[in-house]
């Protein structure tokens, strides 16, 4: 099915702040030079403007990539995205779920699925 992110097995973060005018072989680039990392492995790659009102994610399918844009509107507020520039993060389901929920991942109080 086209753009069926649950297919991923991992689902990276890219910390700091990303272009949003990249495309898609400009992800793969920072994906590949940066992270040293396979774009083309079942990965779902999440990247974000420095607004924090919208993002990107990259998806590998077995025929060509897929390019997911998000942008929320002026009364959604942002989303609490990771600025450590030199960092992608691996995240679980659940994570991405509180990231895309508008909730802070890093969740001292959670407890972490083992």
């Amino acid at each position: 099915m086209i753009g069926d992110i649950t297919a991923a097995d991992d689902i990276y973060i890219v910390c700091g702040y990303t272009d949003m005018r990249k495309s898609i072989d400009g992800l793969c680039a920072i994906i590949e030079d940066k992270l040293h990392m396979d774009p083309r492995s079942r990965a779902l790659y999440l990247f974000c403007g420095r607004r924090s009102d919208r993002f990107k994610m990259l998806l590998w399918e077995s025929d060509g990539f897929i390019l997911f844009y998000k942008r929320l509107s002026a009364e959604q507020g942002r989303y609490r995205w990771p600025r450590n520039k030199d960092e992608v993060r691996n995240l679980t389901w659940r994570e991405f779920d509180w990231l895309l929920s508008g909730i802070d991942i890093e969740q001292p109080k959670a407890i972490r699925a083992s």
